[in-house]
């Protein structure tokens, strides 16, 4: 990537998007994963997380988006940051069979992006990555926006995607 020598990376599932209308599809199983990732391109934005990105973009960092979701999902999460009107930048995504905690994939991406750039900031949802980034060095912000507004008892949304993102390394 050339261009700012400052990045500010970010998550997409539960950052920029609120995914909570499709998590039905991998609360139970079997697991609908073709349902779970078709239902994306309907996912509402966050307007917190659009926000973070707007400021972080107008702070001069060079935006990346760094998700769990498989490669065949790009596409449809490319055009979805277009249709939200989120900066362009690289899109990071785990290999289609790649079922590696995110904690541990994101860790990877960040150290290699860094070899070339100062990470400025990190924004995910996950408890374990932000756990994990912190630890690795890098400047982490825990995005707990979904989970602050509208949330269901006892935390389900939440607990269902660290499940997917943690214990399956689909997402």
């Amino acid at each position: 990537m050339d261009g700012p020598d400052s990045l500010a990376v970010f998550d997409i599932d539960g950052v920029l998007a609120d995914v909570r209308h499709r998590l039905h599809h991998v609360a139970t199983r079997p697991k609908d994963w073709t349902a779970f990732f078709g239902a994306a391109p309907l996912d509402p934005p966050l307007p917190d997380g659009l926000a973070a990105v707007a400021a972080a973009a107008r702070a001069g960092h060079g935006i990346v988006y760094l998700t769990g979701r498989p490669e065949r999902c790009r596409d449809d999460t490319l055009a979805w940051l277009a249709a939200h009107g989120l900066p362009a930048g690289p899109l990071h995504m785990r290999g289609d069979a790649d079922r590696r905690p995110a904690r541990v994939t994101k860790v990877a991406t960040l150290r290699r992006l860094a070899r070339r750039h100062r990470i400025a900031m990190f924004v995910d949802d996950d408890a374990a990555v932000v756990a994990a980034i912190r630890t690795a060095g890098f400047p982490v912000h825990h995005a707990d926006w979904m989970q602050t507004r509208d949330a269901p008892p006892n935390g389900g949304a939440q607990a269902v995607l660290f499940e997917i993102q943690e214990g399956e390394g689909r997402t």
